[in-house]
């Protein structure tokens, strides 16, 4: 089974399917079996990151779809830096 997120108007993003959620360290929400759960967005759930419904009144959003601009490519493995930038790297944890 595929998954599939929907844009609510005014709302949280609703997950149905196969998928699992996870924290910033990797570990799962345990979701009890549930295929459809909502993720609030408004920021107000007091139940993060799942929606308890606290956006109503407080969030407006017109869920329309629309086309992303193509994705830039960088075709240059190292590009040249321009003057006047500092680089900071940073390790992936």
């Amino acid at each position: 089974m595929s998954t599939k997120l929907t844009i609510n108007n005014n709302g949280s993003v609703k997950i149905e399917g196969d998928f699992e959620i996870v924290d910033m360290q990797g570990n799962n929400y345990g979701l009890q079996g549930r295929t459809v759960v909502s993720i609030c967005r408004c920021g107000l759930s007091a139940n993060k990151p799942f929606c308890d419904g606290s956006h109503r009144g407080h969030f407006e959003h017109e869920a329309i779809a629309f086309d992303l601009p193509p994705r830039k490519f960088n075709t240059t493995p190292n590009p040249p830096l321009r003057e006047g930038f500092i680089v900071i790297y940073k390790p992936y944890i």
